[in-house]
């Protein structure tokens, strides 16, 4: 049996970072698809600890929160930083990625019709600490802390190539976020994960916008 166990919708969603962090790591899991027909039901949703899901179950642990269970994996995996000073900075790094998925959600869930225009005239505002921080690590040649991979990288690399659909040549303004992207999308497992048909069909939200 895999050790890790995700429950989610079938979408990319709050889940495609740990997806990519498990299959860039080595690991492998099982997915339990939940269908909008089944969670309407409400016994599932009334069943988790927030009302909500992913769900991952390693071993006896049960975890909710996307956030904890990729701060967990960190932990587990070695990729959390070298030192408590990196491990504050990818703490940080993933509340600023944390603020701008909300922002994006509630633009696909609310209010995409009319504030896609702005959104996308705001993003080089919100993408700009991302290019700083990369600039200050290794002239942006490296990851966003340190030199190795964590789970924030996963994080904010799922995050931005889903505003490279959102909004084409977002980072074109942007060449170390631009690089890192490409950088890292060109890891093997990645690359393959990335071309893979269960990446490629499953849709990035739950109303098909994107």
């Amino acid at each position: 049996m895999p050790p890790y166990t995700i429950v989610y919708f079938p979408v990319q969603g709050r889940c495609e970072a740990m997806r990519m962090l498990l299959t860039d790591q080595g690991q492998s899991w099982k997915e339990e698809v939940v269908n909008l027909e089944t969670w309407s039901q409400g016994s599932l949703k009334a069943s988790c600890l927030y009302g909500q899901l992913p769900k991952l179950q390693d071993g006896d642990l049960t975890l909710y929160q996307s956030n904890a269970i990729l701060r967990h994996l960190g932990r587990t995996l070695g990729i959390y930083g070298k030192d408590q000073r990196e491990a504050a900075l990818l703490d940080m790094v993933n509340d600023g990625v944390e603020d701008l998925r909300i922002k994006y959600i509630t633009l696909i869930y609310t209010n995409y019709d009319a504030g896609k225009d702005s959104y996308v005239k705001a993003l080089p505002g919100h993408l700009k600490p991302f290019e700083t921080l990369l600039s200050q690590n290794k002239d942006g040649k490296s990851f966003i802390v340190g030199d190795q991979i964590s789970f924030a990288d996963y994080n904010l690399l799922d995050l931005l190539l889903t505003h490279q659909i959102l909004a084409p040549g977002c980072l074109d303004a942007f060449p170390l976020l631009s690089a890192y992207v490409a950088r890292l999308s060109a890891r093997p497992k990645l690359k393959a994960f990335l071309a893979s048909p269960e990446h490629v069909n499953r849709p990035i939200n739950a109303n098909g916008k994107k």
